[in-house]
């Protein structure tokens, strides 16, 4: 009588050491194409506020630090990147000036945007203590006229 030839313990060993292994390679190549496609498409979605400033022929540069408030001809208002209700501006700018000595808000509002909108806000930021309030244009670009 012939016995089976049972398994080993070191080809046991082999076997389950065969198994246990994962291959990483398709796991990097994948994470590798995902890095790429967030690298192509972050810029894209860091797009800017659709305002159309005023044009004037003298440039209005902030000189100092201060709040940019922007607010486009649909009346949404954008406070440090996010849109707040024109109702909550007070509490929020009251908040974001609490204890700084100088209080300076620079107001990008759209050229369309209704003129009693863009007074209630100025109307608001005077109420809660802010002493300078400038309007953000965009320059006219002057012609060179040479003879």
């Amino acid at each position: 009588m012939v016995l089976p030839k049972l398994p080993s313990i070191r080809s046991k060993r082999e076997i389950g050491t065969a198994l246990s292994e994962i291959n990483v390679t398709p796991f990097v190549d994948v994470m590798l194409v995902l890095l790429v496609i967030f690298m192509v498409t972050t810029p894209m979605m860091q797009s800017g506020i659709g305002i159309n400033l005023p044009r004037a022929e003298t440039d209005t540069a902030p000189a100092e630090e201060g709040l940019r408030l922007a607010v486009t001809a649909e009346t949404y208002i954008y406070f440090e990147n996010s849109v707040i209700n024109i109702n909550l501006l007070e509490s929020r700018l009251q908040q974001y000036y609490y204890g700084k000595p100088k209080k300076i808000l620079y107001l990008q509002a759209d050229e369309n945007l209704p003129y009693g909108f863009v007074i209630n806000i100025m109307d608001i930021a005077k109420k809660i203590g802010i002493e300078t309030i400038a309007l953000i244009i965009e320059p006219i670009e002057k012609k060179n006229r040479s003879r």
